[in-house]
């Protein structure tokens, strides 16, 4: 069954610059990033997202051939509820002029607090036009899952960034629910619109999966909730 949610996730991350998510440096022939937000346009898609009220932050090394490496911590698991994620990446990004680019790589996805075998993605999609598509695959071998992301940028009136992510997912062994019936795979997605206000980031996401009922047990997807569920961010970077 449906359950609409209201989420509230105030972050207060004290900051001198109030609308500043990343510090930017050069180091050498790098631009080095460290940020409270993923850093990369297509691996930004694809990382784990934050957990509510997670200590969150990452940084990113490129260079002016393209490539880049960088890891981003959804959860940094510095409470006694949270659990260290890391979320490694390296890629490559080419733009043939202002309108048109390109971009892929691999991301590496570990809890080095639990044992269990690491998992990978292969990533890669176009920028046009300012907006960002691309897709991947997540080599798991107990949810093997296929993603698409589209990143329209600021929509023209609004003032607001619109992300919207679909993904699917084959569960390595089915999942058997309470009436003795199995879930082998199922999909999700989900819409969010962001924008900075007053020195915090706002963040308004719609989230939702073709489960429900008793087939939530078997959920294990992009999103943090298998219902349907609105969830309001509200973050303040540390810098």
């Amino acid at each position: 069954m449906t359950r609409p949610l209201l989420l509230l996730s105030a972050a207060l991350l004290f900051s001198p610059m109030l609308l500043a998510q990343q510090i930017k440096r050069d180091l050498g022939g790098f631009d080095f990033t460290l940020g409270t937000t993923p850093s990369r346009s297509m691996a930004q898609g694809l990382i784990s997202p934050s957990a509510v009220g997670a200590f969150h932050g990452g940084l990113d090394l490129s260079h002016p051939s393209g490539w880049y490496i960088g890891q981003y911590a959804p959860s940094m698991g510095v409470t006694a509820d949270s659990t260290l994620r890391l979320d490694s990446y390296l890629g490559y990004k080419h733009h043939f002029d202002s309108s048109l680019g390109y971009e892929m790589g691999l991301i590496h996805y570990s809890q080095p607090n639990i044992a269990g075998p690491d998992s990978y993605a292969l990533y890669g999609g176009i920028s046009v036009l300012g907006s960002r598509f691309g897709g991947a695959l997540r080599d798991n071998p107990d949810n093997r899952t296929g993603t698409l992301f589209a990143d329209f940028g600021q929509l023209p009136l609004f003032a607001v960034d619109l992300t919207v992510k679909l993904a699917h997912h084959r569960l390595g062994t089915p999942f058997t629910i309470g009436d003795g019936s199995q879930v082998s795979g199922f999909s999700d997605w989900s819409l969010e619109l962001s924008r900075p206000w007053l020195g915090i980031d706002l963040n308004l996401i719609y989230s939702n999966s073709n489960l429900s009922g008793d087939g939530c047990d078997a959920y294990s997807g992009i999103n943090t909730y298998c219902d349907s569920v609105v969830t309001l961010k509200a973050q303040r970077s540390f810098f």
